[in-house]
Order: C-alpha cells, then sequence, then structure tokens
C-alpha cells in the first residue's frame, strides 16, 4: 500500500509540475522576456546612434569656429544643446520611465533643432562648405541623423510589441508576474516633426 501511495505521490506532484509548467507557458511569461530583451536591444542601439551624433559636435563646433564672423548665437546654442544632452542621465530605468524617456527626448530634439539651425546658417558662409573638414562632417551628420531615424523606428516598434505583450491576456498575467508594465516610446515633435534635420545643401 506505501508502494501504491508513493506512486500517486508521484503521479501528483508530476501533474502539478506540468499543470504550472503549461500555465506558466501559456501565459506568455517568456514572450516577456523574449520582448523585453528586444526593447532592451533596440533601445542600446538608439543610444549608440545619438551618442554618435553628440561625439560629432564638438569637432563640427570647432570647423565652424574657424569660420571668419559665424553667428556666434547659433554656435552657442548647439553647444549649450550638446551640453543638456549630457546632462540627461541614462540608465537602464529610462526606458520604464515616462518622465526620465521624456526629458531624454526633449535634449536630443533640442540638439537637432540646433543643428538643424547650424547647417542653414553655414548656408551663408561659401568659404565654410567648401572645406573638406566642414563637408566631411555635414556627411557624417547626414549618415548619423539617417541611421538615427531608424534606429528609432526598429525601437518604436520593440516597444510596440513588448506593449501589445503586456496588455494582451493572457501574456497579460506573465508580464504581471515579471513585473513588467507598458513602456513609453518616442513621439513626433509638435513643429517639424515629418522631417529630419535638414543637412543636405
Amino acid at each position: 500500500m506505501s508502494a501504491l501511495s508513493n506512486l500517486l505521490s508521484r503521479f501528483r506532484a508530476l501533474f502539478v509540475l506540468t499543470v504550472v509548467a503549461l500555465s506558466v507557458s501559456g501565459c506568455g511569461y517568456n514572450d516577456v522576456i523574449t520582448h523585453d530583451e528586444t526593447v532592451k536591444a533596440a533601445w542600446a542601439e538608439v543610444q549608440n546612434q545619438y551618442q554618435r551624433r553628440a561625439d560629432l559636435v564638438p569637432n563640427l563646433v570647432k570647423t565652424v569656429k574657424g569660420a571668419a564672423n559665424f553667428e556666434k548665437e547659433t554656435l552657442q546654442a548647439v553647444v549649450e544643446a550638446r551640453a543638456k544632452v549630457g546632462q540627461v542621465k541614462v540608465d537602464a530605468s529610462t526606458i520604464d520611465d515616462a518622465e526620465k524617456f521624456k526629458a531624454f527626448q526633449g535634449a536630443q530634439g533640442e540638439l537637432s533643432s540646433a543643428l538643424s539651425r547650424l547647417m542653414v546658417v553655414a548656408e551663408r558662409y561659401p568659404e565654410l562648405k567648401a572645406t573638406d573638414a566642414f563637408r566631411d562632417l555635414q556627411a557624417q551628420l547626414e549618415g548619423t541623423e539617417n541611421r538615427i531615424a531608424v534606429a528609432r523606428n526598429r525601437y518604436i516598434e520593440a516597444v510596440s510589441g513588448y506593449n501589445q505583450v503586456v496588455l494582451h491576456f493572457p501574456t497579460s498575467l506573465g508580464a504581471k508576474l515579471r513585473g513588467k508594465s507598458v513602456r513609453p516610446t518616442f513621439e513626433a515633435t509638435a513643429k517639424g516633426a515629418d522631417k529630419a534635420p535638414e543637412v543636405d545643401f
């Protein structure tokens, strides 16, 4: 009788484990992790491309400073916007915190605007536009702006997929078990949102 009791006990334990495993897989517990990691990878690429742009700014400023009588106000706006980007604390929690995310997007938007104005003003300085250094930086900046647009788009898509997993039943149960909730994403800026900064002449 104890052998039968032992066998029944094992069967119950196996049954419970099977039910738990099916419940966890059915509620999207692992899907949440997959989508979470996709968002983190996309965010890393966004940061990488924005950092690439920020790294170009000091050389751009130095090159533009060499132009006679270049508008100091425009140049100062770029320097200040670049400094603001550096002051925004970006860490792993940024993608989960709507306020931090908004601050990051705002600082990057200001830098985009300042760089766009600088490039428009540079049009008035043919001697600056003729230098190899400026042309090279202009091409790098244009390429970086394109990479930023692609990285942002991939991030938006990754967050959309993640948010669907978090919101839809039954995967929302897995999200709750993991302590995951909806993430903020990039929003269009009110003015000129349909265009990347103009850097092509």
